[in-house]
């Protein structure tokens, strides 16, 4: 149902060329937003994430379809080929194409990763001490690319660059006081920016159990294990994600519950420990889903998930107070996060983690 809500209310042709289809978004949709004057590169690539998410559950013809046509069109809308200039916008892409050849047999995304895999790659600065920048030309080196890279080039095949990208996050922006993993760290000057967000957390618990599933190293393990404590106290209320917003933040929780659904399909380890971590991250997984879920409205009989899911959420009265971009270059919250299509892609997101765990007895 978080899947053809998304189709029925935001999936639309590109200017109306045939055989294209982008998600619009907002809903109840601007001018602007129709007509894809704007439509935000990364929240594309968590739209083909979660249609990746959807064939793989129940694969049909419709639904490889759709990850290859939202794909192509994805290429059209950015103009100039695959890439921009944002290190994570290329990570979430590149992330999402690697999924969909892999699991779904999609070669035609094979030149987009291609031409994604080198600016990640060679966009590593050890000139500073190491870390990929936010953006090219940037000082500001943060969580939300080195992550995504690093699962990226891992799955590419790029195993040590992932791991030094992962040894990085570790010892330059985990919070000693909490545990919790930091935004980012302006580059010579050691300036950290100390927000936490739970997208954060997700990309890191992401990267380093795939890290212990292919090491066999065993600070990887220990590491989801304290980062996952962490997430526990302080981001979770009664098992539930805590808060979560509109715009750009409107995916945060949404990719945590992803990763917290890998830790617990793929952690490795038979002690009591690893098997606990993978028991919590389901249950953070579960409890969020259920609440998500009891929390949401029905619209024309699909649902509308609320940004935070913890409470009821609220019906947009219009395309009144779309989001913006600001200058430095994130998309604000709608004056109702519901219509942003970020808010409903963690919905969607959130649903399919719970169906994986679920379905694994977890």
């Amino acid at each position: 149902m978080a899947e053809s809500a998304i189709v029925s209310r935001h999936l639309r042709a590109l200017w109306a060329l045939p055989g294209t289809e982008l998600g619009v978004v907002g809903w109840p949709a601007t001018k602007r937003e129709r007509a894809f004057g704007t439509w935000h590169y990364w929240w594309q690539a968590h739209l083909i994430d979660c249609a990746v998410d959807a064939a793989n559950r129940v694969p049909t013809p419709v639904r490889r379809r759709r990850i290859a046509t939202i794909a192509r069109t994805h290429r059209i809308r950015n103009i100039n080929g695959w890439t921009n200039r944002y290190y994570d916008d290329m990570a979430w892409l590149a992330i999402a194409l690697e999924r969909a050849e892999r699991t779904q047999g999609i070669t035609e995304v094979r030149g987009g990763l291609l031409a994604l895999e080198r600016p990640l790659y060679d966009g590593w600065n050890p000139a500073v001490g190491g870390g990929l920048p936010w953006r090219i030309a940037s000082d500001y080196y943060n969580t939300p690319a080195n992550g995504p890279a690093a699962i990226a080039l891992l799955r590419l095949g790029r195993q040590q660059r992932a791991q030094e990208m992962a040894d990085w996050l570790d010892a330059t922006l985990r919070d000693p006081e909490t545990g919790l993993i930091l935004d980012g760290i302006h580059l010579p000057s050691g300036e950290i920016e100390r927000p936490v967000f739970t997208y954060c957390q997700g990309v890191v618990l992401g990267v380093e159990t795939e890290l212990a599933v292919h090491t066999g190293e065993p600070r990887h393990g220990q590491r989801v294990h304290r980062l996952l404590a962490a997430v526990e106290e302080h981001l979770t209320t009664r098992g539930i994600v805590n808060g979560g917003g509109g715009g750009d933040g409107g995916l945060f929780n949404g990719i945590l519950a992803r990763y917290l659904a890998l830790v617990a399909l793929m952690l490795p380890g038979d002690e009591p420990e690893q098997e606990a971590d993978r028991k919590t991250a389901a249950a953070i997984v579960r409890a969020s889903a259920s609440a998500a879920w009891a929390n949401r409205l029905e619209v024309e009989g699909e649902p509308l998930f609320g940004h935070d899911w913890s409470k009821p959420a609220t019906l947009p009265g219009g395309s009144a107070g779309a989001g913006r971009f600001t200058v430095g270059g994130s998309v604000t919250s709608s004056k109702v996060p519901e219509r942003d299509l970020s808010v409903q892609l963690s919905g969607w997101l959130l649903m399919e983690a719970a169906y994986l765990v679920s379905a694994a007895g977890l």
